[in-house]
This record gives structure tokens, sequence and C-alpha cells, in this order.
């Protein structure tokens, strides 16, 4: 390797290390997994729980479609309990998320429940999972959803 004449890689004495460490965080204490479900974390760093879970313990959970209202009517539908806040409005309307419960985002495909579940967790939210694959994998995977205009969207 000395042969090639490269220069010294700008961020080795960081990574070694970090490798080393496989993983594991400076500290050694290793996150808890959540009492509430069987969440994992993605690559991006958030929290996510699988679709068929959620459809089995909707009455133990919060579903928040964040959503435009106007998506809510097309052809995925809707998650029959869900909570309509659509993302550009969650940070003002934070107080109309209930605490007592999971809350699990969910939006077309993952991406803004994505930022959602980072805006709750930031708020303050620590029972918090992106519903992976959003709507797509549930429409996919053959689960309940309403058709229409939500009665639960403002």
């Amino acid at each position: 390797m000395e042969n090639l004449n490269l220069p010294h890689p700008k961020q080795i004495d960081v990574a070694v290390p970090a490798n080393l460490r496989c993983g594991k965080p400076q500290d050694e204490k290793v996150p808890r997994p959540a009492d509430w479900g069987p969440v994992r974390r993605s690559y991006a760093g958030l929290l996510e729980i699988d679709p068929e879970w959620v459809a089995e313990h909707l009455a133990e959970v919060h579903v928040l479609d964040v959503r435009q209202p106007e998506e809510l009517a097309e052809k995925l539908g809707q998650i029959a309990t869900a909570q309509c806040v659509p993302l550009n409005e969650l940070k003002d309307r934070l107080s109309e998320i209930p605490r007592d419960k999971p809350v699990i985002p969910v939006c077309h495909a993952g991406m803004r429940s994505g930022q959602a579940t980072v805006i709750l967790r930031d708020a303050g939210f620590s029972r918090v999972a992106n519903l992976h694959g959003g709507m797509l994998l549930w429409q996919q995977m053959g689960l309940p959803v309403r058709r229409g205009t939500s009665p639960l969207a403002k």
C-alpha cells in the first residue's frame, strides 16, 4: 500500500476506532428495545414497525396519517382509525396528538412519515415508530382500508 503513494485517508482516525467498536455506542450503553411493540431501527436510524403488527393492534396505537387531505380519497385509501394531520401542519398541531398511546406516522411510502417520526421524537414523544412501507405496503399486504375522505381529517 505504501508503494501506491496515496495520501493518508482523512477520516481514518475516526473510522478505524468506530469499526473496532462494531457499532457499539461510545458510552457502551446499548439502546433498549421498545416495550410496546416490535420496532426496529432502519438504516436511516428511525424506529419503524411492520404493518401487520399495527393492523393487529390498532386499538393499542394511534395512527397518524401525514398525507394531504386530498390524498386520503385516492386509491390507497386510509387506515380507518387514523388521524389526519398533514406533515406541513404537524409542528403547529402537536397538541392534538395523544401521548397515551404509541404514535405510528404513515404516508404514501414512508418518507413524510419518517420526517414526522423525527418531529414527534424531537417534541418529546417517546413511543413513536414509522409505519414500514407506508400505505403502499399496507395495501399490497391486503390490510383493511377505508375509502373516501376521513371524518378525522381537519
